[in-house]
């Protein structure tokens, strides 16, 4: 085997590479290199971290072919279904990179999440809007319906005043999780943000893996509990080495 050649590049340098990539990749619907991996790992942990019972395999098959390759299972409508709209989501982030987040923009987001599961219209929820009957995680209350718009608001006014820090999106994270917008989706949509908002910000982008979901179930648990953002930070410090190691392959000659 002959070993491969390290490259080495700065975080801006990292950043630069795939924006450039990613658009090039998207508009040629090239799903071989480092776009179609950062849009499988992503759909696939995020998914994962909220039940999906999708395999890295079938979410590749998916994302590559539009089908799923044959099994002795039965497949999950739902899973199937936001596993697509994760994908179409990632798109709609890449298209609107160059704009400042907004509760607009976040709601663009949940609808190309959301807007092909049958359930959830069959359940009422909305769709592209925020919730509109309240909702508990665990056993934690969330933000009222009625109260969301404002909440949402007053932390989109303090995240953009803020110079922004892989701190600052922890504590963004964690905050926009507690108020949980959306009747469900609301992990997907903060984390796809997440990813986003380090591409804006020349911060190394990460990916939470499912793997760590029980880390990252404990880094919320300590926000509400304590109004601490250690854990996710170093949560998020082991998953931007994650994700670049994942993608050295493609930054190698």
């Amino acid at each position: 085997m002959i070993p491969r050649k390290e490259t080495h590049m700065t975080t801006t340098e990292f950043i630069q590479f795939l924006m450039e990539r990613f658009h090039i990749e998207w508009k040629r619907r090239d799903r071989s290199g480092i776009y179609g991996l950062t849009q499988r790992l992503l759909a696939y942990n995020s998914n994962k971290i909220e039940g999906s019972t999708l395999t890295e395999e079938q979410t590749a098959s998916l994302f590559d072919t539009g089908t799923l390759p044959k099994s002795d299972d039965y497949y999950r409508a739902k899973d199937v279904e936001e596993m697509n709209g994760h994908f179409l989501m990632f798109n709609k982030m890449l298209e609107t990179i160059d704009q400042p987040l907004s509760q607009e923009l976040i709601k663009q987001f949940h609808y190309e999440l959301k807007s092909g599961v049958f359930e959830d219209r069959a359940n009422g929820y909305a769709i592209g809007d925020y919730k509109k009957r309240p909702n508990i995680v665990g056993m934690y209350e969330t933000v009222l319906p009625s109260k969301v718009p404002e909440e949402m608001g007053k932390l989109l006014s303090w995240y953009s005043s803020q110079d922004v820090t892989l701190k600052i999106l922890a504590e963004f994270h964690v905050r926009y999780e507690s108020i949980h917008p959306f009747q469900d989706g609301n992990g997907r949509t903060g984390r796809m943000i997440l990813f986003r908002e380090c591409l804006r910000h020349n911060l190394s982008p990460l990916i939470i893996e499912a793997a760590h979901r029980p880390e990252y179930l404990e880094a919320l648990k300590e926000y509400r509990e304590n109004g601490s953002v250690a854990k996710m930070c170093s949560l998020f410090h082991l998953e931007q080495d994650y994700y670049r190691n994942r993608c050295q392959y493609f930054m190698e000659e």
